[in-house]
């Protein structure tokens, strides 16, 4: 069965950019952190002992701004099944007036732990995340 994965975070001093908003780089990690998460809450456990995703690829639409002490809300989810070794990631995260602040499409690449190598994603690492 097909997931999403929602996550909340808090805007604190060190995040906070010369212009007073959330960093963009604070952004890109809050993005690889949500989807990690995502990856060993839903994943099976012997999925996550032999699998390890890697980014190829980010697209980011910065869209409003965050401020110190902020609460936003990070949802993540996998629109489509894989392309090979690869899947499409979405993610969006939501500031405290409801409004979406951050979206972005992160492509990320699975790699077999035992070997170090690229590999197709199995239909069963697939089937918990996206809807068959």
């Amino acid at each position: 069965m097909a997931s999403s994965f929602t996550k909340s975070f808090t805007a604190r001093p060190e995040h906070i950019d010369v212009l007073g908003h959330v960093n963009n780089a604070v952004w890109v990690q809050w993005m690889e952190q949500l989807s990690v998460e995502h990856w060993t809450t839903d994943a099976d456990p012997a999925h996550v002992d032999a699998y390890i995703w890697v980014v190829t690829r980010h697209e980011v639409d910065y869209r409003g701004n965050v401020t110190e002490g902020d609460v936003v809300s990070g949802r993540t989810w996998i629109p489509e099944g894989p392309r090979g070794a690869r899947f499409d990631r979405l993610i969006e995260f939501t500031g405290p007036d409801g409004k979406v602040k951050v979206s972005a499409r992160s492509t990320w690449a699975m790699i077999d732990k035992a070997s170090g190598r690229l590999m197709r994603v199995p239909p069963e690492v697939a089937a918990n995340f996206v809807e068959g």
